[in-house]
């Protein structure tokens, strides 16, 4: 059976800490792994014809973190970002952000740009990197964007406000997928995966690749999308 393909999927990563311990291994050895997942994840999705990719990279909350993940997790972020630009480019990998990555290190948020810039000509898959992001911040500085380009309340509309959005372009995911078996949001994309199909799988982030994507796009072909309706 040949498999209808989201435009857009959206993925939480988690379980880089938990596949680390059960192998004895540092956490930052299980982040190393999430990188390489997150490569084998593009090319399944650019094969598979998936239009957007947005991953939750690093959360508003991630900063709680003891200090020397955070820097480990900062150092793998700018690494891969320069390691993989020649890729981008050869594959056509758009690279955007959400989120609020002025706030990220000065080294990283340079890194980001520089890509940025470069790949914004891609066009085969753009690979949306959430940074620094919280869906409930995503909220309040829409609501202050609002509220900057000097809306009356009578003019704000749906549509007007998700032109505000961190996302404002982009389709709304219609596949949300999380690792390591946890059934909940963490505070991503709570505006755009109102009606996204969420699959949840219990394999941890480092394991994932092109099978267990296969199985989420068979998982979310067997739903009926009805948007609240019949």
């Amino acid at each position: 059976m040949e498999l209808s393909v989201p435009k857009h999927i959206a993925i939480i990563m988690d379980g880089n800490g938990r596949w680390a311990a059960e192998r004895g291994l540092d956490r930052i050895q299980g982040h190393t792994e999430g990188v390489s997942a997150v490569l084998r994840t593009v090319d399944a999705c650019l094969q598979k014809g998936v239009k957007y990719l947005t991953l939750y990279t690093f959360s508003t909350e991630n900063w709680k973190r003891s200090e020397e993940e955070v820097s480990a997790l900062m150092m793998l972020l700018g690494e891969a970002l320069s390691k993989y630009l020649p890729d981008f480019m050869e594959k056509g990998i758009k690279l955007t952000t959400i989120g609020d990555v002025a706030a990220l290190p000065k080294s990283v948020y340079a890194k980001l740009e520089d890509v940025r810039i470069k790949t914004q000509d891609n066009d085969q898959i753009v690979f949306n990197l959430a940074l620094n992001y919280g869906g409930r911040d995503e909220l309040v500085r829409t609501c202050r964007r609002v509220i900057d380009a000097g809306l009356k309340a009578d003019e704000l509309t749906e549509e007007v406000f998700e032109s505000h959005l961190d996302s404002a372009g982009m389709p709304d995911p219609e596949l949300l997928i999380r690792t390591s078996g946890e059934m909940r949001l963490s505070n991503f994309l709570l505006w755009q995966v109102s009606y996204s199909e969420f699959v949840c799988i219990p394999e941890f982030w480092p394991e994932f690749g092109p099978e267990l994507l296969e199985k989420a796009l068979v998982d979310f072909n067997n739903r009926e999308r009805r948007f609240g309706g019949r």
